[in-house]
């Protein structure tokens, strides 16, 4: 009975040490911008790989810089391979939110250098990069349908929001939920590794200046992962200072419409879930000095206590 009585003592005591002692979860997902901004600077415009940790089976969350990005993170050491292996080897697959040229410029510039694979998005985003932008008047047609002759190295795959689709070439599934960005549909994937998850979000604005639920609809969806602790982070813009009139945002966010749906997010959470929740910050826009009001005013915002994270051109993020 003393023995007994012993080993419950140094095991009470024990205990908490113990525990402090067990190893973090590895991270689930690997994440490498290539180019983080909104606005005019062309070398780093949005355009986001991730992979499931442990692969090189990445994905490309928009594609508005890809050539100078993958040179930052090889220069980043982020990539131990040269650039172009990067760009034919590693990107598995687009993924493109809507088709402004700030989000897809580098995939059109890039693609006589580039492999096979496929182009993901609403059928929107598709016909427009069908009759835009992979035509002979204003490029080459490189894709597999539109204008003729068709050189067919890249394969357009239409998304379907409500449906999970399999990403080929990779162990990733996604699915497609509409965004309003002003008078044009924008996409948030939502991409499932096993059991984790990561969301990106495209342009957006506000569900009340767009008089949308779109964002309503997006947070109900992912409530539950949140819950769980499956959602990893959340990729999502804030691309003017509070200062911007609403007027002139055109389909964007501002710290206060950021923080207006993170609340919206924790009604149906519970605010406590939302404590530390990876909060990936996109597409701001120059100048710096917007730029730097735009992470003062989030930071005062920040009630909610969300882990913001402002990503850096070529360099690894892991959540």
């Amino acid at each position: 009975m003393r023995l007994k009585q012993a080993l419950l003592i140094v095991t009470y005591i024990l205990l908490p040490f113990i525990v402090l002692a067990q190893p973090k979860s590895k991270p689930a997902f690997r994440l490498v911008p290539l180019g983080v901004l909104g606005g005019i600077d062309e070398s780093n415009l949005s355009a986001y790989m991730l992979a499931a940790t442990g692969t090189q089976q990445y994905i490309c969350f928009d594609a508005g810089t890809l050539h100078y990005g993958i040179q930052k993170a090889v220069a980043n050491k982020t990539f131990q391979v040269p650039g172009d292996k990067v760009l034919r080897q590693y990107i598995k697959g687009y993924f493109i939110s809507h088709a402004h040229l700030d989000h897809i410029a580098g995939l059109i510039i890039n693609s006589p250098e580039d492999s096979s694979k496929n182009i993901y998005g609403l059928q929107g985003t598709i016909e427009t990069i069908k009759t835009h932008y992979f035509t002979w008047a204003s490029w080459a047609n490189f894709a597999d349908q539109g204008e003729t002759p068709a050189l067919k190295k890249y394969r357009y795959k239409v998304l379907y929001p409500g449906t999970e689709t399999p990403i080929e070439n990779t162990q990733l599934k996604v699915q497609a939920f509409p965004l309003s960005h002003s008078n044009l549909t924008s996409t948030a994937f939502l991409v499932q590794s096993n059991d984790d998850y990561v969301l990106y979000l495209g342009d957006t604005g506000a569900d009340a200046i767009e008089k949308s639920t779109n964002l309503q609809n997006l947070w109900q969806a992912i409530a539950p992962l949140i819950k769980t602790k499956k959602l990893k982070a959340v990729l999502i813009e804030v691309s003017f200072p509070d200062e911007q009139p609403d007027k002139t945002l055109f389909g964007h966010l501002t710290p206060h419409w950021f923080m207006t749906e993170m609340d919206k997010l924790a009604a149906l959470t519970g605010p406590a879930e939302l404590k530390g929740l990876n909060i990936v910050v996109t597409h701001l826009k120059p100048p710096a000095n917007s730029i730097t009001r735009i992470k003062a005013q989030l930071k005062t915002a920040n009630q909610l206590q969300l882990n913001l994270v402002y990503p850096v051109q070529g360099k690894a993020l892991n959540f």
